[in-house]
C-alpha cells in the first residue's frame, strides 16, 4: 500500500558552498552520446536533460484518502497500480461556458484515483490540451491529428502524432527543450503545496557551444510568458505567441520559476536577509507573475549546469568511456530548501538524439512535407533510394516520427529533508544500493545489486549517509521486458535485501566479525548520537531489523538484538527491504572494504565496495586523478 512504500530520504544541501549533498545519478543509453571532436567523431547528436520537481510533503494518510478530489490530481506519488487516471479532454462547447469547464474539471478530479501514480498535475495536462501545438516545428511527413477543440494541440508532436497520453505529461514539453511555455503545474503559483515547475539540474550535450542558449532558455532564473485569459475559472487557452494572444483577447504574462516561496519573509528587507545566508540559490523580492503587483520572497534554483555528456558508443547499454569504465553518471548536488520543510520530489532524465541527415537546429516547419507546394521533407518514411550502378533502389529503415527522438526515464518519489545542526558546514555523500533482483540477463538493461558509488575517496571532514531501498513484490514474470523473465537471487523470491559488513579487503568475500573490525570504532552517527560502535554494526548488519546491540536514546529495548523476536533470518528474509541507515562522521582517516552478505555471490554477482577517507587535500587530488583516469580510459577504448 502507499503507506508501506519507502521513499528514499536524502538530507539536502545547506545554504553554504561547503554544504553539498552529493548524489550519483547513473543510467545507460542505447544509442550513444558524448562529445564529438574531430579526432573522435560520434554517429549522432545527443542531449541529456536532468530535471526534478518537488512539493511540500504530505501525511501518509493523504496517500490513501480517496475522499479529497484535489489530492487525487495534485499530490506527487508512486501509486500502487499502473493505471492512467481517467481524463475527459476539453471540447468546443466549453469555450465560453464556465459552468461546462468547471463540470468537466470536477469530473476529472472525481474520476482520478489516489492509488494511481502521478507526477505532473491534471491542470498541467489540461493546459497542454488547450494550448495550440507550435506550428513552427519540423514534423517531416507526419500528420498531426486535430483534437476536439478543432486544432492540433500540444499533446500531438512528430513523435506522438496521434496525441496519445501517458499520465499527465505534456508530449510537446517532453519532446522539446528549452520549452517556450512556463512549466508551472497550476494556473498560477501554488502557494499551498508549493509544487515547483520542472527544475533544470543539468544539460549534458555533445555540443557545448549551445550552453549560453540553454542557460538563457532555462526556466530556473528566467521569466517565461504565456497567454492569460480572463475567462473566469480557466485562465489558459490556445495561443502561444504574444501577438496571437493579444488578438485573441488575452494578456501576455511573464511567470517566474521557484524552488520555494518563503512565507516568513514578508518584507524586502527580510527577503534580502535570507539571501545573505544562502550562497547556493537566488533569493529575490519579486512578482511571481507580471500582471500582479504583489511581491514575495522567491527562492530560485541555481543556473542549469551545462557540460559535455558522458561518452558512450551506439548500440550499447553499457559503460561510459568518460567514467573510467563506470556507467554514464552525473554527480548531482541536491537542492537546498531554506524553509527547512521536507519535500517530496521526482527526477526525470530525457535523452534526445538526432542525426545530420538534416540540420537539427535550422530545419523547421518550412521543410515539412507539402505536396501541394512541392516541398519534400529531407527525411521520409522508409524511402527507396538510388544506390547507382543500374541497381534496383534499396529501402532504408527510417521512421520519421523517431528521426530526432526523445527517450525518457523517471524516478520513484524521494524526499529531501532538512539537515540537523550537527551537519552544518559538512559535505554529505550518499552511499546507496543500485540494481535489482535477478541474474545479469534477467536484470538487463539494468544491473544486479551493487553499491553506488562502489569506490569513493572522500575527505575525513565529510559525512556519509548509508541508505538503501528495496521491495517485497519484485515481479519479473512474463513478459520480462528487455531482459529474460526470472527471479534469480538469494532468500525469498521476489524480495530485495541488503546489508553492510566490513571485509579485510575488496578481493575477499567473507565479512570480518565485529570483534575484529576497525571501521565502527572510527565513526559516529549523527542521526543517532547515542549509538555505540556495536549498535551501528548491528543495525547495518541487520538492515535495521535491530536498531542496535542495546537500548539507547534512539533505540527501544524491544528492538535490540537478543530481545526482538523472532531472531534475524540468516538470509535477511524477515529484515526490512528498505533502510534509512545512519549519517556517519569520521574520527580519523581510514579505508574500509564492505559487502552485502546476502547478495554477494562470487562468479554470479558482486555486491561489494570500498571507501577511502583521507585528508581534505588528498580527496581533492583523488577527484582530479579520477577525471584524468577517465580521459585516459577513453583514449584507450576509442
Amino acid at each position: 500500500s502507499a503507506t508501506t512504500q519507502y521513499n528514499m530520504q536524502y538530507y539536502g544541501s545547506g545554504g553554504a558552498a561547503t554544504e553539498d549533498s552529493n548524489l550519483v545519478i547513473e543510467w545507460t543509453n542505447q544509442h550513444g552520446c558524448g562529445g564529438s571532436e574531430d579526432t573522435n567523431p560520434h554517429k549522432l547528436n545527443c542531449d541529456i536533460v536532468i530535471q526534478y520537481m518537488c512539493q511540500n510533503d504530505v501525511t501518509a494518510g493523504t496517500l490513501t484518502n480517496n475522499g479529497n478530489a484535489d489530492n487525487r490530481v495534485e499530490v506527487i506519488r508512486d501509486g500502487v497500480q499502473t493505471n492512467n487516471n481517467n481524463y475527459q479532454p476539453p471540447n468546443q462547447n466549453e469555450a465560453n461556458n464556465n459552468n461546462a469547464y468547471a463540470a468537466r474539471i470536477n469530473g476529472n478530479k472525481n474520476q482520478a484515483d489516489i492509488r494511481n501514480g502521478m507526477q505532473e498535475s491534471m491542470i498541467w495536462y489540461d493546459m497542454c490540451k488547450y494550448r495550440e501545438a507550435n506550428a513552427g516545428l519540423f514534423t517531416a511527413d507526419q500528420k498531426l491529428r486535430q483534437q476536439r477543440l478543432g486544432y492540433v494541440d500540444s499533446a500531438s508532436t512528430r513523435q506522438n502524432p496521434n496525441g496519445n497520453r501517458n499520465g499527465y505529461e505534456c508530449p510537446e514539453e517532453r519532446d522539446y527543450y528549452p520549452y517556450w511555455q512556463p512549466t508551472l503545474m497550476s494556473q498560477t503559483a501554488d502557494l499551498t503545496r508549493q509544487t515547483t515547475p520542472w527544475i533544470d539540474l543539468a544539460f549534458l550535450t555533445s555540443n557545448t557551444s549551445r550552453c549560453d542558449i540553454i542557460k538563457q532558455g532555462s526556466f530556473n532564473q528566467n521569466g517565461i510568458a504565456r497567454c492569460v485569459y480572463n475567462n473566469g475559472q480557466r485562465t489558459y487557452g490556445r495561443q502561444i505567441s504574444e501577438a496571437a494572444c493579444t488578438q485573441d483577447g488575452g494578456t501576455w504574462v511573464t511567470f517566474q520559476s521557484y524552488l520555494e516561496i518563503l512565507d516568513d519573509a514578508t518584507t524586502e528587507a527580510a527577503c534580502t536577509a535570507k539571501q545573505a545566508t544562502d550562497t547556493r540559490n537566488k533569493i529575490s523580492w519579486l512578482q511571481l507573475r507580471s500582471d500582479e503587483a504583489t511581491k514575495r520572497c522567491v527562492v530560485q534554483a541555481p543556473v542549469v549546469d551545462c557540460t559535455t555528456a558522458p561518452w558512450t558508443r551506439v548500440n550499447h547499454n553499457g559503460n561510459s568511456a568518460d567514467n573510467a569504465g563506470n556507467a554514464s553518471r552525473y554527480d548531482a548536488v541536491l537542492p537546498h530548501f531554506p524553509s527547512g520543510k521536507t519535500k517530496r520530489c521526482v527526477l526525470r532524465l530525457r535523452y534526445n538524439i538526432s542525426t545530420d541527415d538534416y540540420d537539427p537546429f535550422q530545419t523547421d516547419a518550412n521543410d515539412n512535407e507539402n505536396t501541394q507546394e512541392g516541398v519534400r521533407s529531407p527525411v521520409e518514411q522508409n524511402p527507396l533510394v538510388d544506390v547507382g550502378a543500374n541497381a534496383r533502389p534499396l529501402r532504408l529503415a527510417i521512421n520519421t516520427n523517431q528521426y530526432g527522438r526523445t527517450f525518457q526515464d523517471r524516478s520513484h518519489v524521494f524526499k529531501i529533508v532538512a539537515r540537523t545542526t550537527a551537519m552544518a558546514g559538512k559535505v554529505i555523500h550518499n552511499l546507496n544500493v543500485r540494481g535489482k533482483r535477478g541474474n545479469i540477463v534477467q536484470t538487463y538493461p539494468a544491473v544486479e545489486y551493487d553499491f553506488i558509488p562502489g569506490r569513493a575517496t572522500i575527505s575525513k571532514d565529510d559525512l556519509v549517509h548509508i541508505q538503501w531501498t528495496g521491495a517485497n513484490n519484485h515481479n519479473n514474470q512474463p513478459n520480462g521486458g528487455d531482459g529474460q523473465t526470472g527471479d534469480a537471487g538469494e532468500g525469498t523470491g521476489g524480495t530485495d535485501r541488503s546489508n553492510f559488513l566490513e571485509m579485510q579487503g575488496e578481493i575477499e568475500n567473507y565479512p570480518v566479525p565485529f570483534e575484529n573490525t576497525t571501521f565502527w570504532s572510527k565513526v559516529e552517527s549523527l542521526t543517532n548520537p547515542a549509538a555505540t560502535a556495536k549498535d551501528l554494526f548491528v543495525s547495518m548488519m541487520s538492515s535495521g531489523y535491530y536498531c542496535g546491540a542495546a537500548a539507547n536514546a534512539g533505540c527501544a529495548a524491544n528492538q535490540v538484538i537478543g530481545t526482538k523476536q523472532p531472531a534475524l533470518n540468516n538470509l535477511l528474509n524477515n529484515a526490512p527491504a528498505s533502510y534509512f541507515g545512519h549519517v556517519l562522521k569520521f574520527k580519523e582517516a581510514l579505508s574500509v572494504a564492505y559487502m552485502c552478505s546476502r547478495n554477494n555471490n562470487f562468479s554470479n554477482r558482486s555486491q561489494k565496495g570500498i571507501l577511502w577517507v583521507v585528508e581534505k587535500e588528498q580527496a581533492a587530488n583523488a577527484k582530479r586523478s579520477t577525471r584524468k583516469a577517465s580521459l585516459d580510459f577513453r583514449k584507450k577504448t576509442n
